[in-house]
This record gives structure tokens, sequence and C-alpha cells, in this order.
């Protein structure tokens, strides 16, 4: 359990994813090595999966394709390499996991509490789920408990592969309730496959693909699939004109590896968290001085994926020089605000700042005492994007990186010495750089929580 309690020495103002590869047509991406000019890069893998993409969909948007809420959807995996290409692999396995995660950034960022609320009105289901009598290929099947979002296999790329999903949450689940028949929010199906290092474990990432989709009640695919259909055939020539054709089948486009971050999980842990992290590259500002490369490789990491074709021959500058009604004209209102966002690195202002400090150690109090040396206390910076205590916790398991599942409760010292359980309204009620000193203490269970 923490404890925070104020710093009254602290100075004011100075604390606180086996057959022929489809031809069709696909948005490349690159991650360190970007091809020459007029040389099409060439991707060790291709993730197919069967369902038709939305005819609906515009031009330069990305596709949309539609599930059904527990059938199950065949992603072939597919070898794409040239004679020469990885020949680590030749003979070897390979692993891939397999994630339904949130497409949009609002949802990202509070995804602990999206997936915990799912999961305590669906206790004992799982959002994604592996078909395993339908698929082929795949063995050393694996799902974490703590995880009810991802699969993981191993694979022969020499061998026809065919992982067979269900995914079980439907997009409406995550829509605030107002007057029925809410817009359902967007997912992503993300495949993302390892190599073996020379240690045994599959870790070297190799290649990483993605699709959007949306997930509805059974058969309610089926049905959106035929209004946008019809909503297309109501359409003149010239407006079809504007509209991508839809394909039977959906060809998982290249992008950035989901960001994972290792975390110990101890079993005896009552609310183990799911690994979600948000990569801090997405904040990192784009250079008047980038190359095209360069600017290609921030667009991929910043998850712009569908336009890294658009822009493929645009610099830092180029890009930059672009107004918010040019490139919303270019990608839409939405992408189109999102990027201009990016690259202006428009960044949301904290609404609190709070500074915190491990309190050392009594040994280390005594010896600093013995020694004279006084207070060389550090503190950290943490900034609240909400009023939370579920963000204050957040914010401490990243500052004092604590695997966050570790974490039980945060309280507060109080008067006499009590420990009031830290809730929203008192983080609300907490002054902009209050200054904190943070300990840790042994919790009621056989293991060590903070």
């Amino acid at each position: 359990r923490a404890f925070l309690h104020e710093d009254p020495e602290a100075m004011p103002g100075n604390v606180y994813h086996c057959v022929d590869v489809l031809a069709l047509p696909i948005f490349k991406q690159e991650d360190s090595n970007l091809p020459q000019e007029n040389e099409t890069k060439h991707p060790p893998f291709q993730y197919v999966m069967c369902a038709a993409t939305s005819p609906a969909v515009k031009l330069y948007d990305e596709t949309l394709t539609y599930l059904n809420q527990g059938q199950s959807y065949e992603i072939r995996m597919l070898d794409n390499r040239k004679a020469g290409d990885i020949p680590e692999i030749n003979g070897k396995l390979v692993k891939s996991i397999i994630r339904v995660v949130f497409h949009d950034r609002r949802l990202q960022y509070t995804e602990h509490q999206q997936l915990e609320g799912w999961k305590w009105n669906r206790p004992g289901d799982r959002l994604l789920d592996l078909d395993i009598p339908m698929s082929v290929g795949v063995i050393d099947i694996k799902t974490n408990p703590s995880q009810l979002n991802a699969v993981e296999f191993l694979w022969d790329p020499t061998k026809c592969t065919s992982a067979f999903i269900q995914v079980h949450c439907i997009s409406t689940e995550f829509t605030p309730r107002k007057h029925g028949g809410e817009k359902g929010v967007p997912f992503r199906i993300q495949v993302d496959t390892f190599k073996q290092t020379e240690n045994g474990e599959y870790t070297d990432h190799l290649h990483s693909a993605s699709c959007q989709i949306k997930v509805f009640k059974p058969k309610g695919a089926d049905r959106k699939q035929k209004t946008d259909r019809e909503k297309m055939e109501k359409r003149t020539a010239h407006e079809k004109e504007k509209y991508q054709p839809s394909y039977d089948t959906t060809v998982l486009t290249e992008c950035s590896p989901w960001p994972d971050i290792p975390t110990t999980f101890v079993n005896n842990s009552p609310t183990p968290y799911p690994n979600y992290h948000i990569q801090s590259h997405f904040l990192q500002q784009l250079h008047p001085s980038a190359t095209i490369q360069e600017t290609q490789q921030w667009l991929l990491k910043n998850r712009f994926s569908a336009y890294t074709r658009l822009f493929s021959n645009f610099s830092g500058a180029d890009l930059l020089k672009l107004t918010r009604e040019d490139l919303v004209q270019i990608c839409g209102p939405a992408d189109g605000i999102r990027l201009y966002n990016a690259l202006k690195s428009r960044s949301v202002r904290p609404r609190l700042t709070i500074y915190v400090c491990q309190e050392p150690l009594r040994s280390i109090q005594l010896e600093r005492q013995d020694t004279g040396s006084g207070d060389s206390n550090v503190y950290h910076a943490i900034y609240l994007e909400e009023m939370a205590a579920s963000e204050v916790t957040r914010k401490l398991a990243l500052a004092f990186n604590i695997p966050l599942h570790q974490i039980n409760q945060v309280y507060r010292q109080g008067p006499t010495g009590i420990h009031i359980l830290v809730s929203d309204q008192m983080v609300q009620n907490f002054q902009d750089e209050s200054c904190f000193l943070f300990t840790t203490i042994k919790g009621m269970l056989s293991f060590l929580t903070v």
C-alpha cells in the first residue's frame, strides 16, 4: 500500500498478423531500413483475414471490416519472403501474438478502466479467443489470464497456417448509453511476429500489421454490410469514385509493433492489470530537417500508417508546411486534425501537478544524520490529466518503476498518522504543486505490495 504525506520541509514553488499472397493493395511501412526511391519494400509476412471490407469507406481512409460477436474468422498467416530474406528463420518457428485493441487514442489512454468494467460485467469471459479445432498449423498456444484481449502461438512460415479468432466484445459495450442505437467504437486486430533469440526467447521483432474492425451482435455485421452496400448503390457514379471498392478479404496493413513492456505477474495478486502502455515516442516532434525516410518513420511511430503511401515523397519540411485545412481535406476531419496536432506537438496541459519523493529507509535517514549530509531527496513530478485516484496510482507506478498490478491501495497519511484511502474526491481537492513523501508497507497477503 502506498502512502502519500505532505513534506513540511519542501519549499513552496519548488515542489510538487497457405495460399498465394493476394494481389490486394497494401500500405507499405518501414521500420529502420526504408526503400530507396522507385523501390518497393517487401514485407516478410502477410496476414489476411477472411472477412469482407466495408464499401462505405472513402479512398484515403483505412479499411473497415465488420465482424459478428463470437463468430470464428480465419486469419491466414502467409510467408511473403523473397529468396534470401531473413535466412535465420529457415527451418525454424516464429511466434505471433494476436490482439484486439482500441482504435481511438482517447480509449487507449483509459484502456484499463474500460476493460476492467467489461470484465466486471462479463466475469470469466475473454475479449479474444482462438478457435483451436478450426485453426491449422498453430502450436504451443498460450493465453494469459491477465491479458484477456491477446492470444499467442508458434507457427512454421513454410507450412500452411491459419488462425481462427473469435472476438467476444462488441463495439457498443464501450459507448456511453444515452438514447439507444449508439454508434459503436472501432477496434483493431493486430498481429505481431517475433523470431527466436540466442537465449531461446521469442522477443526479436520481425513484423507487425493490423486492421480496423467493428464488432456487432450475431448477424449484425451481415446486416451492416448489406446496409452499406445498399447505400453505395444509391450513390451516383461520381460519388462512388470517392469510395474504396469492397474486397472479400481484409489484408492487414503494416504498422508499428504493439508497445509491450515486460511485466512480472504475481499469481496471487487479486487485481492483475493488463499490460497496456502508450509509447513515449508518440509525442516526439517532427523536425523540418527530417528526411523522407525519417518522415515515414515518424508517421509509422505516431500511428499514421494509412498515410505513409500518400506522403511517400514528403520531407519533414513539406509535411510541416501543410495547414490544418490541407490536412483535413487530405486525411478527413478526424485524422486530419489528429495529424495537425501531432505535427505541432500539441499536448494536453495537466490539470494538476504534484511532486512525490520516495522516503528513504530509516537506516539511511540515521546515517545521513550521523554524517550531517542533510536532506538530498529527489522529487518526481506527477502530471495528472484526470483528477482521479486511478490516475495517481498509474502515474506513481510509472514514476517509481513499480508493476501496476502490485499496487493494492493508495492512502494519504492524515492527522495523528491515520491512513485515509485516496479517493477521486480527495484528488480533486489536492492543491496544485503539493509536495508528498512516498512510502511502502507490507500488505495483508503473503507478498509485498506497495
